[in-house]
Order: C-alpha cells, then structure tokens, then sequence
C-alpha cells in the first residue's frame, strides 16, 4: 500500500511546482509516484458544477457554504475508487489539494477558526460517512500571503481564460484560510504535516525523505 502525499495552500502558494519538484525527487530516489488534483473540474460533475457557481452561473448555489462542500466532497467520493487503486499500484499518490481544503475554506467563510463546527462536519462527511483515503502526510506550502495573491494575480494575466473565481479573487477570504490552514497543521489534522516556507523549492530532497519514511 503506497503513501497518501497531500500537497495544500493558498491559490497561488506554487503547489503544482513543488508536486512536480517532490515527483522527480521520489522517482529519483527509486519510487513509484502517482499524482492528481482536486477538484476535477474537467472530469467530474459534482466539481464542474461548483467551479460554475463559483463564476456566478448556477444562481444563488455559492452563497450556501454547506452546498459547496457538499460538492467538493462528492468529487473526492467518486474519486475515491481510483485513489485506492493508485496506492496499491504506487509507492506514493502525490495529490494537490484535498479535503482540508474543503475544511480550511469553509471555516473561513464562516468565520470560524479550525476548531470550529465546520471542519469537524467535513471531516465527518468526508472521512466517515464517504469514506475517502485518509492522507498519510500534509503539506502546507505557506508563502507570505501577498506572494501568493501576486502569483494568482499574474496566473490571471497570462493564462487565457483563467479569470480568479469568487474564493480567488476575496482577499479577505485568502487571509482567514491561511490562517486556518495554519491551525490544522499545527493541530496534526488527520495527519502529520509539515510546513514548507516561502521557497517551496528549498529542502525538497528532505521532504521526499520525509514521504518515504513510513515506506514499506
């Protein structure tokens, strides 16, 4: 059984160039990696339909905090399947986001802090009642806020077609996540973490021997 690996942060924060950094030094290192992302906006229904509500198509739908996660939620479950059969073929399943992005997101629309209701009713539906993997490390890549809002703002420039969605573009929304963020991994949230700084690049050899560890 191969080793859930969940990279989280801030839209912006670099998580697809430390995922592809961390694969290249997993494979250096003599392990079978395997990486995907959530949500499946392109593969999914339950996931299309909330990136159609975060642009304002799918009227009132993003205003209800429970109905969005619901839908993220329902992603990871159909995913589920396919997660299981990627860690028996796989040392380690590399994912770019996950459930606790449900949970810190959330928690910050709602004001609430990672004690609060709705991380424990994430947690709840996700991992109990839809049974989904649970991760076997975290990682939290947690620039300075205004890095990775800049990054976000500049990914907007140069991608066609990539305008920031509604949680992308509330700065205010980006701060409480991070904070919340913070606290689930200082709280060891379902899993160990660990925090990566401002250059994810750095120590990138020490977090594939982080991964491995439990290897085997």
């Amino acid at each position: 059984m191969g080793r859930l690996v969940v990279i989280e942060g801030l839209d912006g924060a670099g998580k697809r160039t430390l995922a592809a950094r961390l694969t290249a030094e997993l494979v250096a290192a003599g392990a079978s990696v395997r990486t995907t992302a959530f949500p499946r906006y392109d593969d999914d229904v339950h996931a299309e339909l909330a990136r159609d509500a975060l642009y304002g198509r799918m009227g009132d739908l993003a205003s209800s905090v429970h109905a969005m996660a619901v839908l993220f939620a329902l992603d990871r479950r159909a995913a589920a399947p396919g997660l299981r059969a990627d860690l028996d073929a796989h040392d380690v399943l590399l994912v770019d986001r996950y459930v606790a992005s449900n949970a810190a997101y959330n928690a910050a629309r709602l004001g609430q802090d990672a004690a609060g209701e709705i991380v424990g009713w994430v947690r709840e539906l996700e991992v109990q009642r839809f049974g989904i993997p649970v991760p076997d490390h975290q990682l939290l890549l947690a620039p300075p806020r205004e890095v990775a809002a800049g990054r976000a703002r500049a990914r907007e420039l140069a991608e066609p077609g990539r305008a920031r969605d509604a949680y992308e573009s509330d700065d205010g929304l980006q701060a409480r996540t991070d904070a919340v963020y913070r606290q689930l991994a200082a709280a060891s949230w379902l899993s160990p973490w660990t925090v990566v700084g401002a250059d994810g690049a750095a120590g990138v050899a020490a977090l594939a021997r982080q991964v491995l560890a439990g290897r085997g």
